[in-house]
């Protein structure tokens, strides 16, 4: 598995991410199972958010992966925070809404510690804009959390390039990332702004849902025609598209299927041609390039 660092003064991470979104639909022995083939196939990259699984996988990984202390130097964990939601676990919560204050902030990286288990978080990031957030007290959170050794790296997720911008100008250190929807279902960041400023500043974004949740693979559809020739397959060839991008685009696969783990894996040994490529982009877009 192909490891790059996410920014230059990021943390090294494999290419393809394992994504925790919907392991509290599994038992405990399943999620340990997928760890470890993960593992066994050079995906070293774990992502969670504080709210996944009603607030409770972040947990089930940490009880995991405390079977066996020697895994956490093995893998980097990267977590997220300030949505807010209604649930018995957070009485507090009766409408749905973004926190980046400071206090909440800290508050849930220090929680994320304790639920995953762990002495540090290798990557820190605001999971969506917060219309209220004060980027002096997101600096002033980061910068604590930072100082302590508690999380290590920080970053954002569906920021538009200006609040990108208008976040690193209050940041007295690079953010790394930029974790946004793309695939060949959501190709809009190609052309709206948002994969040129990680191209400028020389962050590399991460791409949630890039198989479009299981979508692209429901239909054979002609998109995947190059299938044959690169003898990949659909999901393979879907994650490639992204690889081949020269943002250095870091795909998080979440799945509960160890084979689907193994397959997206593989996918970094596919190289696309140019060619090819447009003629996938043609096929999403519904017309040639101009």
């Amino acid at each position: 598995m192909e490891r790059r660092k996410i920014q230059a003064q990021g943390p090294e991470l494999s290419r393809i991410v394992a994504g925790a979104w919907r392991w509290h639909t599994i038992s405990p022995e399943n999620v340990e199972r997928l760890i470890n083939v993960a593992l066994e196939h050079g995906i070293t990259s774990f992502d969670h958010a504080d709210i996944y699984g009603d607030h409770g996988n972040e947990e089930l990984f940490g009880r995991v992966i405390s079977k066996n202390p020697s895994v956490r130097n093995k893998i980097e964990l990267i977590t997220k925070c300030d949505i807010k939601f209604p649930s018995t676990k957070r009485p507090a919560t009766w409408v749905k809404h973004y926190d980046t204050s400071k206090s909440h902030i800290v508050w849930s990286a220090e929680n994320s510690l304790k639920t995953l288990n762990t002495d540090r978080i290798d990557l820190l990031l605001i999971h969506r804009p917060d219309p209220l957030m004060n980027p002096q007290e997101v600096a002033e959170a980061f910068d604590q959390l930072r100082n302590q050794g508690k999380v290590l790296h920080f970053g954002v997720s569906n920021f538009t390039p200006s609040q990108f911008r208008m976040l690193q100008k209050h940041l007295s250190f690079p953010l790394v990332t930029n974790q946004i929807e793309i695939s060949l279902s959501r190709i809009d960041p190609f052309f709206n702004g948002d994969l040129d400023l990680m191209l400028e500043l020389e962050v590399s974004p991460m791409a949630w849902s890039p198989l479009a949740g299981g979508k692209l693979m429901a239909e054979e559809r002609e998109v995947f025609g190059t299938a044959t020739k690169y003898s990949a397959t659909y999901s393979q060839l879907a994650l490639a598209w992204l690889l081949k991008h020269p943002s250095n685009i870091f795909p998080v696969v979440g799945t509960t299927q160890p084979e689907r783990i193994i397959e997206a894996a593989k996918s970094v040994e596919v190289n696309l041609d140019r060619q090819d490529w447009f003629e996938m982009l043609k096929w999403v877009s519904g017309h040639d390039v101009a």
